[in-house]
């Protein structure tokens, strides 16, 4: 059974941070990612370096993975996934992305697709809905008066 939980955006837990996820939106479209290597969608992501915070690592992996140029980026949540008796932490950020350009070349990405919501096929589907949702309140939490 995977378990994932959210902590405020600040949390520093006490093992490292490992992965910056990044839900991304450009022209009221969600982006998402397909790997060269697998016919699944994913969210935008990937570990963080050593000497890399998690911001960078989210505007890098974004960049890399989408060719996202020009965007605002905002941590939503540290989150925790626990899978197997083990347990990892990650950033988990939202991109307002406003210009874009091709997939760099170094990129293990096949495919950047548009779409209105979470697609069925997924390459961690026991995960990604969950940083999907907490993404799609925080940004209504956000717009509330």
């Amino acid at each position: 059974m995977t378990i994932v939980k959210f902590y405020n955006p600040t949390y520093v837990p006490d093992c490292k941070l490992t992965y910056s996820v990044i839900a991304a939106r450009f022209k009221d479209k969600w982006l998402f990612v397909r790997h060269k290597d697998r016919t699944t969608w994913e969210i935008a992501g990937g570990h963080i370096e050593e000497n890399e915070s998690p911001f960078d690592a989210a505007s890098r992996e974004l960049t890399e993975e989408t060719g996202a140029i020009d965007f605002h980026l905002n941590c939503f949540a540290t989150y925790s996934v626990e899978k197997e008796g083990s347990i990892g932490f990650g950033r988990l950020f939202f991109a307002d992305v406003h210009s874009m350009e091709n997939v760099p070349d170094i990129s293990e990405i096949a495919e950047v697709a548009m779409m209105d919501e979470l697609p069925p096929e997924l390459t961690y589907p026991d995960i990604q809905p969950f940083l999907f949702k907490e993404v799609i309140e925080s940004i209504k939490k956000k717009k509330r008066p």
